[in-house]
């Protein structure tokens, strides 16, 4: 464990404090923080009867638990063991013969603008029905599927349809490269691959297919069948005779009533790769019975979602936030929620703003990223500020992904929300399953830039390397210090790297370490995340691993020698990514430079994908090492932030490399 990148730093007081509205909390289904502190006393006083409460109030179960939490062989902690249940059916057949059974599930709008509405009924019969063409090409329980897919009602089908079977999916973002999704189809060992021709963002068709094809073309992808194709456009694409078919061809004939399979609790729903500092990405198992109970749970909860509102989580369903706010926690809530294919700032940036309007959406949940993003566009273009939409509809904002820096906060709150609706500022993570920090809008007081406080039956605390819990006022390590039913199960195949990575022996081997650094305000207890403390980067809200982009470097062999990579903060992406790289030949500078540098973008790109680019690349003759070899990342850290390096550097081999590496090419 390495706090290298220094979690404990200095956090700037915020004393803004904004009540939750009385309007809102009049409704709210928590109601005033003596209903949440009711809520925290209730796990106190029977953390597992706590628990089992909200599993029978929440998840309808085939089987009806009797165990609640095993907790006989830490860290493998195991919840409501004997119990049976169906993820799909917990989303959709639930709701048959309900007043939700019509109402609208999903409303798609398209890149182009083109809008599409499903019913639950409708849903439901769309997943039965690719349910049962995945089970006639021999897909069953206890079957890995990689999703490779865009955003569309497809994508969410493909991932309920899996889950009918018990078969265990897992999804790749449409944006990673052929060598990612090779990775993570023979990591995995998937046996199929739904994937879509094309995909379109931003006006422009982007293959899909093709990348799938050379993904299984570099080998190891053997126990691959079939793959099973989309067809978003209508331009064609290579299909391999006796593995490919599309989905015109497997749905044919296929009746629209499938039973859903039950699984145990425990069965794994879905394995999702985050990245990790050590190179290899990870991938996160989650159960099905916690998982559901969470995901459905923290929409009433931190969403306080209701049967007239229209809910909206812009995140990709590549990524965990797209995996419990849209493909599952909605459908679990019955609520009716926006899916939408495109980018925010196509065909302009008041696209997030207009659908707003066009749909009446009322909850919305994105990411500060795309926040400051149109912070920037707006502050350019008058044309694109939200004032110029009817906003009158939303009554709740979320921030998902990293922290909202409290001024970012402030121009959300004011020029989207018209200081009427609270913002849920929430920290989780792929590994949480769900929400774990959040307010509640109906009884937190907001402060900017803070997630507040945790939510009931979740014990988190700040601790120093030896777990010793620290007094508010002073940073930390973010621990969860009591299992919790959606955590992460293992590491796909590698439960060794589970326990190192989550439940440290330096902690005890049994508490949660989330990786993040904290703080509490002295104040209220509010926890503030501080950043990593590990060498995994925040970008847009998507998580790398360093390791992996420094590999994707020096994998060009022609012409690099050695890679660091660091992460500094931006305003625009909340973290950059900051490459020093020494070649095999001479340091360039000027003109070559520029291009030795957009060559080597161009390669991340291809290796891990675009999301993945370093903003900055550096030419050293050398990197900054100790006598023993080791590189000296603090100070890269420095470097990349433009800071005087003030630290000790005595053990520094090369002092001389640092005055090098500061000057920008």
């Amino acid at each position: 464990m390495t706090t290298a990148s220094s979690p404990i730093e200095s956090v700037l007081v915020e004393n803004r404090v904004f009540p939750a509205p009385a309007e809102f909390a009049a409704k709210a289904r928590i109601s005033g923080m003596e209903q949440y502190q009711a809520l925290c006393a209730e796990a106190e006083r029977d953390y597992e009867g706590f628990w089992a409460r909200l599993a029978r109030e929440n998840v309808v179960w085939s089987k009806p638990f009797t165990e609640v939490l095993d907790s006989s062989n830490p860290p493998f902690f195991r919840w409501f063991a004997d119990g049976e249940l169906n993820a799909s059916a917990n989303c959709l057949d639930k709701h048959m013969g309900t007043a939700v059974e019509h109402k609208t599930a999903i409303i798609f709008e398209a890149d182009g603008g083109e809008v599409t509405k499903v019913s639950y009924r409708e849903l439901l019969d769309r997943v039965s029905q690719f349910a049962n063409a995945l089970k006639a090409q021999g897909v069953q329980k206890g079957d890995r599927v990689l999703i490779y897919m865009p955003m569309t009602i497809e994508g969410v089908v493909a991932m309920q349809a899996c889950a009918r079977l018990g078969a265990t999916h897992s999804v790749v973002f449409g944006g990673f490269s052929a060598k990612a999704v090779q990775e993570r189809i023979v990591d995995v060992g998937a046996v199929a691959v739904i994937t879509s021709n094309y995909q379109m963002r931003g006006g422009k068709e982007l293959p899909l297919k093709a990348i799938v094809d050379d993904a299984l073309a570099l080998g190891g992808c053997e126990g691959v069948r079939h793959v099973f194709v989309y067809e978003r456009t209508a331009t064609a694409c290579a299909m391999v005779q006796g593995r490919d078919k599309t989905f015109g061809e497997i749905l044919a004939g296929q009746s629209t009533d499938c039973a859903p399979v039950a699984v145990g609790a425990e069965h794994p729903l879905f394995i999702l790769y985050t990245s990790g500092s050590t190179g290899k990405p990870k991938g996160v198992q989650h159960c099905t019975g916690g998982y559901v109970l969470w995901a459905k749970q923290t929409m009433e909860w931190t969403f306080d979602v209701r049967p007239e509102d229209v809910f909206w989580c812009t995140a990709d369903i590549g990524w965990i936030t797209g995996h419990t706010y849209v493909a599952y926690g909605p459908l679990a809530a019955g609520a009716t929620q926006i899916v939408f294919e495109g980018v925010p700032t196509f065909p302009h940036a008041g696209r997030f703003w207009q659908m707003i309007e066009r749909h009446g959406c009322s909850i919305f949940y994105t990411a500060p990223t795309a926040i400051r993003s149109l912070i920037k566009a707006a502050d350019s273009d008058q044309a694109v500020h939200p004032s110029n939409w009817n906003l009158s509809s939303l009554r709740l904002l979320g921030s998902v992904g990293e922290p909202i820096n409290p001024e970012a906060w402030m121009w959300y709150y004011k020029n989207v929300g018209g200081e009427r609706c609270p913002i849920v500022d929430t920290f989780w993570q792929t590994e949480n399953g769900g929400h774990v920090i959040s307010p509640m809008p109906g009884a937190t007081p907001l402060v900017p830039g803070s997630c507040t406080l945790p939510l009931p039956g979740i014990k988190a605390a700040i601790v120093d390397e030896t777990g010793h819990e620290l007094p508010d006022g002073a940073g930390g390590l973010l621990v969860i210090s009591k299992p919790w039913p959606s955590m992460i199960r293992n590491i796909w195949g590698d439960p060794e790297r589970f326990k190192k990575s989550y439940f440290p022996a330096e902690l005890g081997g049994q508490i949660y370490l989330a990786g993040d650094g904290a703080v509490r305000s002295e104040d209220r207890g509010y926890f503030r995340i501080t950043g990593r403390i590990d060498d995994v980067l925040n970008v847009s809200g998507h998580r790398m691993g360093t390791m992996e982009i420094e590999s994707a470097l020096v994998a060009k062999t022609d012409l690099v020698a050695e890679a660091a990579v660091v992460g500094r903060p931006d305003d625009l992406t909340g973290e950059a990514i900051c490459a020093f790289v020494v070649l095999k030949r001479g340091r360039p500078s000027g003109e070559e430079a520029r291009q030795i540098a957009k060559e080597l973008r161009d390669w991340v790109a291809k290796e891990i994908g675009p999301i993945a680019k370093p903003k900055d690349i550096r030419f050293g003759d050398n990197l900054p090492k100790t006598r023993s070899g080791k590189i000296m990342r603090r100070l890269l850290r420095s470097i990349a932030k433009g800071e005087a390096i003030t630290q000790d550097t005595s053990t520094l081999e090369n002092p001389a490399i640092l005055d090098q590496l500061a000057q920008a090419n």
